[in-house]
């Protein structure tokens, strides 16, 4: 049987709203990809990766997927003789909510996307019939 509904709920809701400054040792990372056991990889903000455990209370409540952010704290695991380095303490859900609180990485900015209106390109085929061999004649 899993947790209680009005456990999960609160979890959930604790994970909206960013806190109002980040602990020491807190520290915002991305998601890389999940290694089994509910240890992730992590990158860090100086392009660092490292492995981090997910604590029981978001297990099989919130799932973290590839490219989201979570907050890790690195002083969770010190006396730890593994390689973990940290546990995972918050995870962002309303990215747009955590993206203006004043700690979040400037390495994490959102990069603005380009899209180049050049006519010298030649047209996409996407949606297009392929050329009939009887042109060709």
């Amino acid at each position: 049987m899993g947790p209680p509904r009005r456990k999960m709920l609160a979890t959930a809701e604790e994970t909206m709203r960013p806190p109002h400054e980040l602990q020491p040792g807190q520290v915002i990372t991305r998601a890389i990809k999940a290694t089994g056991n509910n240890i992730y990889a992590v990158e860090l903000p100086s392009k660092e990766t490292v492995l981090v455990e997910l604590p029981s209370r978001f297990r099989s409540t919130i799932w973290i997927k590839r490219g989201s952010y979570v907050v890790v704290d690195t002083n969770a695991l010190e006396g730890r003789d593994n390689k973990l380095k940290g546990e995972i303490v918050n995870i962002v859900r309303d990215e747009k909510a955590w993206r203006k609180a004043p700690f979040w990485p400037k390495e994490f900015a959102k990069q603005a996307v380009v899209i180049s209106d050049d006519s010298d390109e030649e047209e996409s085929n996407v949606g297009k019939m392929p050329p009939s061999d009887d042109s060709d004649a």
